[in-house]
């Protein structure tokens, strides 16, 4: 998906609407795909059902990321929604707002759900992800923006400080190939913290 726009002539609200729309249908689909494989879980004996137990989990973070277009390094913040399994396969969905440390108005916002596999090493739980979604992009000086498709493999570390709270260092790499001057790369870090809400 690529639409450019130039705000004089549409103000943007279709592309973030859009936007919202993909990424709730996303969600959507998440939650409904856990919500599946977990009712076969409830149809199982208690030992079997355990094994295949979902985990849910919300947090958030502090990101700071390089923008290839512009050659910018802006600071966000990020949100992300983990369903996990025993069995070390889960879903992801993330968004994040690259708004902070603008330069000459750059900055971008993406909102990526996809698979994710971890495993338990003691109190540290490290994992990968391969996500994709929408992104938006402004360019400079608000002359115009555009939505695209991403895509952002990633990885990084869990380590639990209680049976609820865990810290989390997280790296992505984004590739935004219809970029409108063509393909465009991203990428970087988030630091910060999840919560089981519900096991």
């Amino acid at each position: 998906m690529n639409n450019f726009e130039r705000p004089d002539l549409a103000r943007g609200s279709s592309g973030v609407l859009l936007l919202r729309r993909h990424s709730l249908l996303c969600l959507a689909m998440a939650l409904l795909a856990v919500l599946l494989g977990g009712r076969d879980a409830l149809a199982q004996s208690r030992e079997s059902a355990t094994a295949g137990g979902i985990y849910l989990w919300v947090g958030g973070g502090a990101s700071g990321y390089y923008l290839q277009y512009g050659q910018t390094k802006n600071l966000g913040i990020t949100a992300y929604f983990d369903a996990d399994t025993i069995r070390r396969f889960g879903i992801e969905a993330e968004g994040r707002w690259l708004e902070f440390h603008q330069t000459n108005d750059i900055h971008a916002e993406t909102l990526l759900v996809g698979p994710r596999y971890h495993f338990n090493a003691g109190r540290f739980q490290p994992f990968v992800k391969g996500l994709a979604g929408l992104g938006q992009f402004n360019f400079p000086y608000n002359y115009a923006h555009g939505s695209y498709f991403v895509i952002a493999p990633g990885g990084g570390l869990d380590y639990r400080l209680s049976p609820r709270w865990s810290v989390r260092a997280d790296f992505e790499y984004q590739y935004w190939p219809q970029f409108t001057f063509g393909p465009m790369s991203s990428g970087g870090a988030t630091i910060g913290v999840r919560y089981l809400i519900l096991k």
